[in-house]
């Protein structure tokens, strides 16, 4: 099925959209954070790059995140756990999953916590904006500012 969205412009969710925050791209592989972003920053979003769970954390402006893109497999702190722990410090935040070592039971596992998608590496862009999309929309359905 082809994507509905001209290639050329974002329709009006996309700009309202785009307006939502920063999409934050965490993920060990320096080549594919660098190509993530590229394609957020293409589709009119703010994207900000991580190399691990622990150097978004730390991060002091990342307050703003509207969506996370994550690997599950990271060094140190695992995607997983991040989830973990934004959960249990109430930060309601869309997280996308992207990894390349998952499997059904993982991704229901990931999804009942509270993910917004489960995608395998490689990741199309147009899946992953797709999935982008749909969290940041049921994200300001259920948090209007």
């Amino acid at each position: 099925m082809a994507d509905p969205t001209p290639q050329t412009g974002r329709s009006e969710v996309d700009e309202t959209l785009t307006d939502a925050g920063i999409i934050a791209i965490v993920d060990d592989d320096e080549p594919l954070r660098e190509a993530l972003g590229s394609v957020m920053k293409a589709a009119g979003f703010s994207p900000r790059t991580f190399a691990s769970a622990e150097e978004f954390l730390a991060c002091d402006d990342c307050d703003d995140t509207a969506c996370l893109i994550l690997d599950v497999r990271l060094p140190g702190m695992s995607g997983i756990e991040l989830q973990k722990q934004l959960s249990r410090t109430n930060r309601r935040l869309p997280i996308v999953f992207v990894t390349a070592h998952g499997d059904a039971s993982l991704r229901d596992s990931l999804m009942r916590a509270g993910a917004a998608a489960f995608l395998s590496k490689p990741v199309r862009s147009d899946a992953l904006l797709k999935e982008i999309r749909r969290a940041l929309e049921q994200g300001s359905a259920n948090n209007p500012r």
